[in-house]
């Protein structure tokens, strides 16, 4: 029987169609197969499985009586994943509001309703996930997902508290919201603080649940070790009760005040003005979460005269009873130079060394430095430790301001030894100081004692570091007692005594440079001391920038630092059960002392 017409034209136009589909079919599954396996097997592994993060809870950070300074607060955050919700969610919705704390209105809105309804689609949502409350408490959590929500999850997070508020606050630091440590202790000691995240490689199934029986791969996270601080925490609260009287009664610029033993070279207390909250670190600016201890340079005054005092006596170019003409105020020099001397207070005439130690004499000591020579002293100075790091771990610090003789002019040495020509931080002078009361031994200042596990189980203990010997205990005792009569009724700092102990220690002000010059109504007052005298169990420096007395007058050190150091020595003694001890012959007991006039 013959075919119709065209019958065999629709038979290879129908097998073309067959074979050019099944043809782009086989090629396909090659090039998937063939080609392709290996991507699309990774691609498929990654659609299944997943790597869930385990951050790990940050260390505390303790003072060194064990108060908790630092802690980690467990949080959750908790959100909606709206392509898991269900219809019959959506009647849940004023329970859940109700339990977070939340406006009805606002889970609404998070769970995508609109006018009353839920989308037909929920899968087009976007975002995925939405948050409702960031900072909920675990245990108010439990309530919420006793209801069976599944559409409703929570991710575990840590929040960094401070539950002394400002106390120590430069010398902790912060973390900040995105968990990086910012400054301090925190920062400095992240490594020890922050631990070890976990991870775990895992499927995810319906529901985009984890699906714990096929768990690939687990590392446990290891939670961060804690950090045992030399601060003492009613030491630093009497500093910052103080720094708060200087700003009430001096209206400085800003303070400092460091308190050590100077044996060990730890840090009992350090605090500035202005100062910060670090549970509100993002309110305060620069100038306020400064350090001012390790980062503002100044001159250091009258305080560096035990500098140029123990370099001449340990030198052997005078002794105590040497005496110094104070009263000419020209000095010539061996090569017929004549040099310019300083300015005393008050005429002075022929002093003693000694005398031109407890009566702070500008000449007396530009004296001191011209027997030593130019490049003798400028070692000394180096070996008291300024112009160099002080070895303090709490982040930015500055190294002051020392130059080498060779960039020195005429002037320089007569000044430098009454503490100008020089920029010291507030810790240099203070280790200085500390030096001397030790016995002549410069230590590293350190804030952090020991390294320890959440059995209280120490890891790592950090002791004393002493850097070098500077001058022998024999010239630490001569000094010691010049600087105890500085803190007699006779000396500048009268009003540092302490009725019933000995206190050794020196007075300094600087005019501050106003408009490249010094200026006479600006100027930074400060004491630094130790005591008891003969066996010293504290070191206290007080630095007030910009202070004047709201009776009037200039911010001499003796005015606006000393009486400071006073009043914190009085409230360490019975903290500390130092003993009185009375004073040697020939110095004046608090008692009838004149504390009418200043000093510098």
């Amino acid at each position: 029987m013959a075919s119709r017409p065209g019958t065999k034209f629709r038979f290879w136009i129908l097998a073309l169609f067959f074979l050019f589909g099944y043809g782009a079919i086989g090629y396909r599954l090659v090039e998937l197969h063939a080609f392709k396996s290996t991507e699309l097997v990774d691609e498929l592994e990654s659609s299944r499985f997943r790597v869930l993060r385990e951050m790990p809870r940050r260390g505390d950070i303790f003072d060194i009586n064990g108060e908790i300074l630092a802690t980690s607060h467990i949080f959750l955050e908790v959100g909606v994943d709206r392509h898991e919700i269900k219809s019959t969610d959506l009647a849940r919705i004023p329970e859940i509001a109700k339990n977070l704390g939340l406006p009805v209105s606002h889970v609404r809105e998070a769970f995508g309703v609109s006018e009353g309804r839920l989308p037909v689609d929920v899968k087009s949502l976007d975002p995925r996930w939405k948050l409702l409350k960031r900072r909920v408490e675990p245990r108010s959590f439990e309530a919420l997902k006793a209801l069976g929500i599944r559409s409703v999850t929570s991710t575990k997070s840590y929040e960094r508290e401070y539950p002394q508020g400002d106390l120590a606050s430069h010398v902790i630091g912060f973390v900040r919201k995105d968990g990086q440590a910012a400054m301090g202790v925190e920062r400095e000691f992240d490594y020890y603080l922050s631990g070890e995240e976990g991870w775990t490689e895992t499927e995810i199934g319906v529901g985009r649940r984890e699906m714990a029986q096929f768990r690939r791969r687990q590392v446990t996270s290891t939670d961060g070790l804690n950090v045992v601080l030399t601060i003492d925490s009613y030491v630093q609260d009497v500093v910052q009760k103080e720094l708060h009287q200087i700003v009430n009664n001096y209206h400085p610029k800003a303070a400092t005040i460091i308190v050590s033993d100077p044996f060990t070279g730890e840090i009992l207390g350090l605090g500035n003005y202005p100062s910060f909250n670090p549970n509100a670190y993002s309110k305060s600016d620069d100038e306020s979460r400064k350090n001012r201890a390790l980062t503002d340079i100044l001159e250091p005054g009258s305080t560096f005269k035990i500098v140029a005092a123990t370099a001449a006596l340990e030198e052997r170019v005078v002794n105590v009873d040497t005496q110094i003409d104070c009263a000419q105020s020209i000095a010539v020099m061996p090569d017929g130079y004549r040099v310019k001397l300083p300015r005393d207070d008050h005429a002075m005439g022929i002093l003693t060394v000694g005398e031109v130690i407890s009566k702070s004499s500008n000449r007396g000591a530009a004296h001191l430095g011209f027997r030593l020579g130019g490049q003798n002293f400028y070692e000394w100075v180096e070996r008291y430790g300024f112009g160099e790091y002080s070895g303090l771990d709490l982040g930015v610090e500055s190294r002051g301001i020392l130059n080498p003789p060779n960039k020195w002019d005429r002037l320089t040495l007569s000044r430098m030894t009454m503490g100008h020509s020089i920029a010291a931080t507030p810790i240099q002078i203070h280790m200085a100081t500390s030096t001397l009361a030790n016995g002549g031994v410069l230590m590293t200042p350190r804030v952090v004692a020991a390294i320890t596990n959440y059995e209280g189980e120490k890891v790592v203990e950090f002791g004393p570091v002493p850097k070098r010997k500077v001058f022998s205990r024999s010239t630490a005792r001569t000094v010691t007692t010049l600087l105890e009569e500085a803190a007699s009724e006779r000396g500048t700092a009268r009003r540092a005594m302490v009725e019933g102990y000995r206190v050794a220690g020196k007075t300094g002000t600087t005019q501050k440079i106003v408009n490249g010059r010094y200026s006479t109504q600006q100027h930074v007052g400060s004491f630094t001391g130790f005591f008891p005298a003969n066996n010293p169990q504290v070191v206290i420096t007080v630095i007030v920038d910009g202070g004047r007395p709201s009776t009037g007058g200039l911010g001499y050190g003796g005015i606006v630092a000393a009486p400071s150091f006073r009043e914190i020595a009085k409230k360490l003694i019975p903290h500390y059960a130092i003993s009185p001890v009375p004073r040697a012959s020939g110095y004046a007991h608090a008692e009838g002392a004149n504390f009418s006039s200043g000093g510098n």
